[in-house]
């Protein structure tokens, strides 16, 4: 028999909560009401079909309300969103409540077949699509107009009404992945399995990432460590370096894709179909129709988004550019004059005073890059994107070029204008060690720090009130709603991109680059996983199939250091020596050979295939076997028809 949404109980004695809602403190009774009837009202009737409860403190309810749901709600749900799980037969498919005893692990009893994040996920995606039918505004807010079709938490949130939404933490699941995460000094993998259950695909794909990316750093530190032992002033023999260099970016980035493949399979990801975007939560524009939808929903006109972006935004990209290598350009000056300083003194101190432009250059261009992340993220928005895709390629594209720039022009100035081997050397050095040693300071200790603080006054508060209620949940609440927010891997990718670049595009001159980065990343691995257990609440799990538009980033990153490299390799007194009568036939053979990199390095991308050839024949094995259903569906309907009219003849 099958389930529909009018079957489903909104009432369930074993409530178990699993997302709270913050209002806005005096938020009205009318409005209050309004949202939670539509949260809990059946689905035919333009509601969620969810549970929900306030959440009751000795000081009376304070606007928090946890919600949850029945066991069959969310396996409907699942179905809705398309949730993909592993069969009896090993094989992965998009769950549907009808063949719900052919999955594994699956009883109707059974309330953990669906892990705790994938069930946040199906409320969140409820809640999202909560949309407007007859109101024209909110209750009780008349300056908020509702129309058919607009999402009322977006709309909500946009108000103030609407605080904050968050999954709470499993407090028993979350100290088991702690143990085994990072509780322990050990060498060995991530569980990455156990984190993408807790914290969903797109946090589990970023530490797999962030593991395979250390791990494939070895050989270079390996390599490194030799030519910086023993050739520190052998500029000749970087060569070799250089083109080991060259093949290495290549290989472990197609590598990637085959283990990002397996795994997001593994997990179901890989099959989900993507479902139609709805417009992002800033998007604005007058009422019109969706053609491909039919549903109302604000429409802008792209020719005046185009017209924002390349009369506003390009000219104040470039702007910033601009003042990017005017800052520089003090640097370089600043650099001339700790030199100066040093040949007329020849001390220690002086000695010491030859680093200290690099470091302070390298903390102007953290500050400089956090800045400008602000404004292109005003900048962006300003744009009105409607869909989060669109909005976030636009956002990392302008973050990107400014921070490529900001980071390396230095360096490439130094090495192709000035030619001075032994400044690039320096720099670069520098540049790693303090962005690396400031990023873990800003985005790990000090946050922890701060939040240890946080939750040491809560506590002292909470168990001073001596509530009669729940007081473990009331404490958990209460304590994760103050927590700070993960706003998402950009910041956690973004750092790994430019030291890709600082390893990749210079480490011949510098073999102890990947050295750095691998103990970096190692301390990375444990930082990032306390500050996402302790420092911010917990994000909601996103399923996804990759690294999205980040692996085109770094292929873009492993095709410049091609370039640089070659140039490199050319500029090589060595290399000079073969060419002593013409400059001309060196560039042309530097260019040539740079060419026929870059075709070696297509070739390989090419012939490595981006799916292992299981995957493969499990995907294809799993189209035909739709198509087949299909075709017996489409022969069943017929037959019927075919029956119906015989019997009326």
């Amino acid at each position: 028999m099958k389930e529909s949404w009018s079957s489903v109980d909104t009432l369930e004695t074993n409530f178990r909560p699993l997302v709270v809602i913050e209002l806005a403190k005096g938020t009205k009774e009318e409005t209050i009401e309004w949202f939670t009837k539509r949260i809990v009202d059946k689905k035919a009737n333009g509601g969620a079909q969810l549970l929900i409860k306030p959440l009751v403190t000795e000081n009376g309810n304070e606007n928090i309300y946890l919600v949850g749901a029945s066991h069959l709600r969310l396996l409907l749900g699942a179905e809705n969103v398309g949730l993909v799980k592993e069969c009896n037969d090993n094989s992965m498919r998009a769950f549907t409540y009808s063949s719900r005893k052919t999955f594994k692990d699956f009883a109707d009893d059974n309330q953990n077949f669906l892990t705790m994040s994938e069930c946040q996920y199906i409320i969140k995606h409820e809640l999202e699509n909560l949309r407007a039918k007859d109101e024209k505004m909110i209750p009780g807010y008349p300056q908020a107009k509702l129309y058919p079709g607009k999402s009322i938490v977006r709309r909500l949130l946009t108000n103030g009404i609407l605080v904050q939404i968050f999954p709470l933490h499993d407090r028993e699941e979350l100290k088991k992945l702690r143990h085994t995460w990072y509780g322990q000094v050990k060498i060995g993998y991530q569980p990455l399995d156990e984190i993408r259950c807790y914290f969903g695909e797109t946090i589990a794909l970023y530490f797999g990432f962030l593991e395979y990316f250390t791990f494939a750093l070895i050989p270079m530190a390996v390599i490194g460590i030799p030519y910086y032992v023993f050739a520190w002033e052998d500029y000749d023999k970087y060569v070799m370096f250089a083109t080991f260099n060259l093949l290495w970016s290549t290989v472990i980035l197609e590598v990637w894709k085959r283990i990002c493949a397996v795994m997001t399979y593994r997990w179901g990801t890989l099959l989900m179909k993507r479902q139609f975007e709805e417009p992002r939560p800033g998007f604005h524009g007058v009422l019109g129709i969706n053609p491909v939808t039919g549903r109302e929903e604000p429409v802008y006109s792209s020719i005046k988004r185009q017209l924002r972006i390349y009369f506003v935004s390009v000219p104040f990209v470039c702007l910033c550019l601009y003042f990017s290598l005017y800052v520089m350009m003090i640097y370089f000056d600043l650099e001339q004059w700790a030199l100066d300083y040093h040949e007329e003194n020849k001390s220690h101190f002086s000695s010491l005073m030859l680093y200290v432009p690099s470091i302070i250059y390298a903390v102007v261009i953290e500050i400089m890059n956090r800045i400008y992340r602000y404004a292109a993220e005003f900048l962006t928005s300003w744009e009105n994107h409607r869909l989060e895709s669109s909005y976030q390629n636009h956002l990392i594209l302008k973050v990107l070029v400014f921070n490529f720039l900001n980071c390396f022009a230095s360096l490439f100035y130094i090495a192709f204008v000035l030619f001075d081997m032994k400044l690039l050397r320096q720099s670069l050095a520098t540049l790693l060690i303090t962005s690396q040693i400031l990023n873990q300071f800003a985005e790990s200790l000090l946050p922890y720090w701060l939040q240890k603080r946080h939750m040491k006054k809560m506590k002292e508060r909470m168990h001073s009130l001596k509530m009669d209620t729940d007081l473990s949940l009331v404490e958990q609440v209460n304590s994760e709603k103050e927590m700070g927010t993960y706003l998402g891997t950009f910041d956690d990718y973004l750092e790994l991109f430019l030291q890709f670049g600082y390893v990749s595009l210079f480490s011949c001159v510098y073999p102890l680059a990947a050295v750095f980065a691998v103990l970096n990343n190692i301390t990375e691995i444990y930082s990032d996983a306390l500050k996402m257990c302790r420092v911010y609440k917990r994000p909601f799990a996103e399923p996804t199939a990759n690294i999205g538009v980040w692996q085109l980033a770094f292929e873009t990153m492993s095709v410049i250091s091609v370039v640089t490299n070659c140039i490199l390799i050319g500029m090589s007194p060595q290399v000079n020596a073969l060419f002593p009568d013409s400059k001309m036939d060196l560039i042309l053979t530097v260019a040539l050979v740079e060419h026929l990199l870059l075709a070696i390095k297509f070739v390989m991308a090419f012939v490595i295939p981006d799916k292992p050839r299981d995957i493969q024949i499990k995907l294809a094995k799993l189209e035909f076997e739709s198509l087949e259903a299909l075709k017996q569906q489409m022969f069943t309907e017929s037959y019927s028809y075919l029956c119906d009219d015989m019997r009326e003849q």
